[in-house]
């Protein structure tokens, strides 16, 4: 099956050498999950990240199907109170 991975900000240096743009399609086996991608691109366990999967959040232990888009950027903060 194919999924397309998307790397944002400070998670993009985990991209393959083979990203076009932000992002990557990996091919992975049946009853792959969030967590086999992680692994697969080398994303340290204690890197903190939020995780998207088809527009919807997701935990490492997901599974995944044929399509899905992945989507992980870093924490956000800032802004200001007004």
């Amino acid at each position: 099956m194919k999924v397309r991975l998307r790397l944002f900000a400070t998670l993009a240096q985990y991209l393959p050498s083979d990203a076009d743009g932000d992002g990557v399609t990996l091919s992975l086996p049946r009853g792959a999950t969030l967590g086999d991608v992680l692994a697969r691109v080398h994303i340290p366990t204690g890197e903190p990240y939020l995780s998207v999967v088809n527009g919807d959040n997701a935990e490492p232990a997901r599974l995944l199907v044929d399509g899905d888009e992945i989507t992980l950027f870093p924490p956000l903060s800032g802004g200001c109170v007004s």
